[in-house]
């Protein structure tokens, strides 16, 4: 079966796929990330591996692809040190485990919910309760068996504490490879147990290298303008960038920057349009994009202001325009309140509407309140 067809067979059960593009263990090379890769590579060749590895960063900057390059190696080299680099794409342990297919993986993530068609909003008990089964046999291929959690952050109570008992007592050559972009929502028991790899966003370079790989498998092209604005914005994040290029990403930020001109005096209706296009049912996505991009725009805004770097020049115009030494404190905590609020309602589900309404007139008011 050809990589395409393996693709489509799964889409179905994609929860967090961003079409066109590769799902993370569709991907066969990593870009960055080399002080995580060799502390494990070290860790596996020393024959003192420890049983649980929690990768932890922000979303989209290359954390699952790590963890599918760890699987490979274990599954097809065991402990003797080979890089996963050595499992290319035509090898069968490398389209084994892009297929799900590999026995010796099992993969625990949200779930599809057929009679509401949407996935699970948590990794429920049922899902982790796979795992007894899974360790209770005997490895089909012999040697290791990983089981990797997307995301262990949306474990709920019960899931993590059915995980928890598996963690901790593992049989023997298993490998837990958890996820994770929200650290703090996972029980110190379970963090405890796992050692810890922390990523950081990619450098300029390779962010670049990344989302040009990423176009090309998905037969994709951009123009370099669009390329370089999606790069700037990303922070490092392959998601965001390819985000950016391949939807209206660039559209939602332009729309942002303009809002931003208008403070203090902003178009609510232009502005309750805006609203209604980004929390209509489906559009979760845009709307993650969209907070994404505001609030990335603020802390950069912030930046600028603070050290004058960091800022492309139309952001420039905005921070010498808003921000100044005098208001810079309150411009900071407006931002740390912000970010509390949109976290708070995609965890209680709240409102998104008003959530973006809220985030813009408390914009206006602190640009009216504070002005430079």
């Amino acid at each position: 079966m050809s990589l395409a067809a393996e693709r489509s067979r799964n889409a179905s059960v994609e929860p967090d796929r961003l079409d066109p593009f590769s799902t993370p263990r569709e991907v066969d090379r990593v870009f960055g990330h080399d002080d995580a890769a060799a502390e494990f590579e070290s860790a596996l060749k020393s024959g003192r591996m420890h049983h649980a590895w929690l990768l932890v960063g922000p979303e989209g900057v290359g954390k699952a692809t790590l963890a599918y390059r760890f699987a490979r190696t274990v599954l097809a080299h065991g402990e003797k040190g080979e890089r996963a680099g050595d499992v290319h794409a035509d090898h069968a342990v490398f389209r084994k485990v892009a297929s799900l297919a590999h026995p010796n993986l099992l993969l625990i993530r949200r779930s599809w919910i057929e009679k509401s068609k949407r996935y699970s909003q948590w990794i429920g008990v049922d899902e982790v309760r796979r795992l007894r089964a899974f360790l209770g046999n005997t490895a089909g291929e012999g040697g290791w068996r990983v089981v990797i959690v997307d995301r262990a952050d949306e474990l709920n109570q019960n899931a993590a504490n059915a995980l928890l008992k598996a963690l901790e007592e593992p049989p023997q050559q298993t490998l837990f490879l958890l996820v994770s972009s929200a650290e703090g929502r996972l029980p110190v028991t379970i963090r405890s147990r796992a050692r810890t790899l922390r990523l950081s966003g990619l450098d300029p370079a390779d962010l670049e290298r990344a989302v040009r790989a990423a176009l090309d498998r998905a037969g994709l092209k951009t123009d370099a303008e669009t390329l370089q604005v999606a790069l700037t914005l990303a922070q490092g994040s392959v998601r965001r960038a390819l985000e950016l290029v391949s939807g209206e990403g660039i559209a939602l930020y332009n729309e942002i920057l303009a809002n931003f001109a208008a403070l203090p005096r902003l178009d609510g209706a232009a502005l309750h349009k805006q609203v209604e296009r980004l929390t209509g049912a489906g559009d979760s996505e845009r709307l993650e994009l969209y907070l994404s991009l505001l609030l990335g725009l603020i802390e950069r805004l912030i930046r600028y202001g603070a050290t004058a770097e960091g800022a492309g020049d139309a952001e420039e115009d905005l921070a010498n325009r808003l921000i100044s030494h005098n208001n810079l404190a309150s411009w900071a905590e407006t931002w740390e309140a912000l970010s509390e609020a949109r976290a708070e309602a995609f965890a209680l589900n709240l409102d998104r509407s008003l959530l973006v309404l809220d985030i813009w007139f408390r914009l206006q008011q602190l640009v009216h309140e504070h002005p430079v």
